[in-house]
């Protein structure tokens, strides 16, 4: 079967009525959480985990899709009316949007992020559906030497691409594979750093890591923080609609920011901050007014607009072809698939087929329910700004505990004292987020530790045996060794792609003052 008829049968799933109910809730949820500063996608997955635990997962996971797609729309409305991104994808949003709308251009700057992020949705979207199959039937070649090399192209591409430090990402991602050692091993059946507790006999839930990090740990380090700034909202003025020389200067905009975020994002130390740095950079090339740049031109909102939602869909290829994540967000939605028994990789495609494309065709109706909610809606989207941050964040706490509770609700006595031992994990993880946001630690590699440190044993050991206990077998297959070697670059290129993307623009900028 063809991929326009895949496609077209995962449409029509994606079409019927409760999966349009999801996708409306994760386009939703997704704009609103990108709309409130220090809100973001990765952290409204990781509340939903425990609550969608017995959903249906093919709804499930289109609405965490959609929740993703919502990100990156709603973080253009707090850059360009706050001047504040909600994530670092969103930085150099602000950089011209908050200019325009300073000039009352607010609207159109609006505009041109949200059509732009449709037109750049789309097209990824697609390309999203003709690559995933031809990456899929070269990772069915796949032995157990060549999985774990992919398991070790994982891990170095979260300690490399999350943080500044790829040592303290390192760091991080070694607490997750501690963690995934706990439990019973699959191999030989013996119980490993459990310490009689039976309740770490099945290890630890990935759910519960993932909520306790991400939200706990934010809420946490919001509440400890010294600062509150007073922040203005930048009142939208005259039509929101674009004009026609608003439309001749955006649309090779859009498309080039598709073509650089896409490829970008696919890539294992990619992400949609250096796409969007060098969309941005690429657009002050080719524009026709760089005199404007720095004091609110259209195309610096247009193409990084563009790329951010391009590496969106491009992030999805590694994911759902290689169980690959290059997000902080792709991270949580690994551990979602793994929620519904599902590990994301060539296997998904042969053995759920049918959920796989109803994923994919959903992301082409959330970017249209997107474009109709961002535009008509900014009004509301505003008011979720004044919304006080204490409320914020113990609605947040009360959702995870509960959320917590709901997954799990067994309770353990001590002494004669009854308690929940997944609440004082929760606790003892939450607290455990907050250290290391606080010397500045990235999350997502602890939770990736956790999911495929298991796997990536798992594969080891196998490979081990077919050779006798010889090491040299990791090294046999040449599809091993080119990962290998991609792994290596990964610790490099993303600091390479950065230092070049800012390099340019702070150059760029500093000659403009001049």
């Amino acid at each position: 079967m063809g991929t326009f008829d895949l496609l077209l049968q995962g449409l029509m799933a994606a079409l019927e009525p409760m999966m349009l109910v999801y996708a409306l809730i994760g386009v939703t949820l997704g704009t609103a959480v990108g709309v409130l500063p220090g809100i973001g996608p990765a952290l409204t997955v990781a509340l939903l985990l425990p609550v969608t635990y017995r959903l249906d997962p093919a709804g499930s996971l289109i609405m965490f899709a959609g929740i993703y797609y919502g990100g990156m729309y709603g973080g253009s409305t707090t850059s360009i009316l706050l001047n504040t991104p909600g994530e670092s994808a969103s930085i150099v949003t602000a950089l011209e949007g908050n200019k325009m709308a300073r000039k009352g251009r607010g609207g159109p700057a609006l505009a041109t992020a949200a059509i732009g992020s449709f037109i750049a949705g789309l097209i990824a979207t697609l390309l999203l559906a003709f690559i995933a199959p031809w990456v899929v039937r070269f990772a069915l070649s796949f032995g157990p030497a060549d999985y774990f090399a992919l398991m070790v192209l994982a891990f170095i591409t979260v300690s490399a691409a999350f943080g500044d430090s790829a040592l303290r990402g390192i760091t991080a991602l070694f607490i997750g594979l501690g963690l995934g050692l706990i439990g019973i091993d699959l191999q030989t059946g013996q119980t490993r750093l459990a310490f009689g507790i039976p309740d770490l006999l099945d290890g630890i839930e990935v759910t519960t890591l993932a909520v306790a990090l991400f939200a706990i740990g934010e809420t946490l380090k919001v509440a400890c923080s010294p600062t509150h700034l007073k922040e203005e909202v930048e009142a939208i003025k005259g039509s929101v609609w674009m004009t026609i020389e608003d439309w001749k200067r955006s649309w090779a905009s859009w498309l080039r920011g598709t073509f650089i975020g896409f490829p970008i994002g696919a890539m294992p130390a990619g992400g949609a901050d250096v796409a969007s740095f060098l969309s941005y950079s690429a657009e002050r090339n080719f524009s026709k007014h760089p005199e404007e740049f720095g004091e609110g031109a259209i195309e610096g909102v247009a193409g990084p607009e563009a790329a951010n939602n391009a590496s969106a869909a491009g992030t999805l290829v590694p994911l759902l072809t290689l169980g690959l994540p290059t997000t902080a967000t792709a991270a949580i939605m690994l551990a979602g698939f793994q929620q519904f028994g599902l590990q994301p990789g060539p296997l998904l495609f042969a053995n759920n087929a049918t959920l796989v494309w109803a994923l994919i065709a959903s992301l082409l109706v959330a970017n249209l329910m997107l474009l109709v909610l961002n535009l008509p809606l900014i009004g509301l989207w505003v008011r979720l700004l004044t919304i006080p941050k204490p409320w914020l964040y113990a609605g947040i706490l009360s959702f995870a505990t509960l959320g917590t509770i709901g997954a799990n609700a067994a309770v353990m006595r001590i002494w004669g004292v009854s308690f929940s031992f997944e609440l004082l994990l929760l606790l003892a993880f939450g607290i455990l987020g907050y250290l290391l946001r606080r010397f500045g630690y990235p999350i997502a590699p602890v939770v990736v530790g956790l999911i495929l440190g298991p796997m990536a044993e798992q594969q080891l050991r196998r490979a081990l045996a077919i050779s006798q206990g010889d090491p040299a077998v990791l090294f046999a297959s040449p599809v091993a060794i080119v990962l290998y070697v991609v792994a290596a670059l990964a610790l490099l290129l993303p600091v390479f792609l950065r230092l070049r993307g800012r390099g340019q623009l702070l150059g760029q900028l500093a000659t403009d003052e001049d």
